[in-house]
């Protein structure tokens, strides 16, 4: 994860969402039940929001993209919706909140997210109001944490992307299995997921920006953690 308490907030960070995103379907044609304010031009908003936050460490707009692992973790949830109905769900790694907003739309008790970057929070917000959903309370980076035994259910939209940070969410689902937990992961393929810790539920050619993904789709799996491993090493991680 990139640290962000060191750099500047934005006075109008609303403002800010709204000028550089649409409001448009998380993905036309394959999920258009959530509305998501979306860039079109992920890599020039990087460099406004650097600008605007007075530094060159600011964290990539994750939040201005449906990202393929959340857009299949998404789908799943809004088509299995007994997946988080009447349940207390928490959304790691967040981003837009497409998943979050999808498991409310699915009838889930409470939705608690999980986000580092500010302006992910504002983006967030946003897109709560523009679904319609109330989510619950936003925290920070809780993966060295012991999960609060209030999460029936864990879900995770593409955050294999990095060795440490698939090692700590691993770490962290593992915790939550512990203490009842259902933990369930959208993934497209990312390096560092330890597949032979998870079972597929489902997989589903999901649309993707070339610009992003240097392809037109990507064949994306939702995962479910496994019964407990005899080990967890980074090592585990690094050989999926």
């Amino acid at each position: 994860m990139i640290p962000v308490t060191s750099l500047r907030p934005l006075p109008d960070a609303a403002d800010f969402v709204r000028a550089h995103t649409r409001l448009a379907p998380a993905s036309p044609g394959f999920l258009t039940e959530v509305r998501l304010h979306l860039a079109d031009r992920v890599f020039e908003l990087w460099e406004e929001t650097e600008s605007a936050s007075g530094g060159d460490e600011a964290p990539p707009p994750f939040w201005a993209q449906a990202w393929a692992g959340g857009l299949a973790l998404a789908r799943y949830v809004l088509d299995h919706p007994e997946t988080v109905a009447g349940r207390r769900v928490l959304d790691l790694a967040s981003g837009s909140g497409l998943v979050a907003v999808a498991a409310m739309r699915a009838g889930a008790t409470t939705v608690a997210v999980s986000e580092i970057d500010p302006l992910a929070l504002d983006a967030l917000s946003l897109n709560a109001d523009a679904n319609g959903v109330t989510l619950g309370p936003s925290l920070g980076d809780v993966l060295d944490c012991d999960p609060t035994p209030e999460a029936d259910v864990v879900l995770v939209g593409d955050a294999f992307y990095e060795r440490t940070m698939a090692t700590r969410v691993l770490a962290f689902l593992r915790r939550a299995q512990e203490r009842g937990a259902t933990a369930l992961v959208g993934d497209p393929g990312r390096t560092y997921l330890p597949r032979t810790e998870f079972d597929a539920l489902a997989t589903y050619a999901v649309p993707v920006q070339r610009e992003l993904e240097d392809a037109e789709t990507k064949q994306t799996t939702v995962w479910k953690l496994a019964g407990a491993h005899p080990t967890l090493t980074p090592a585990a991680v690094a050989g999926a």
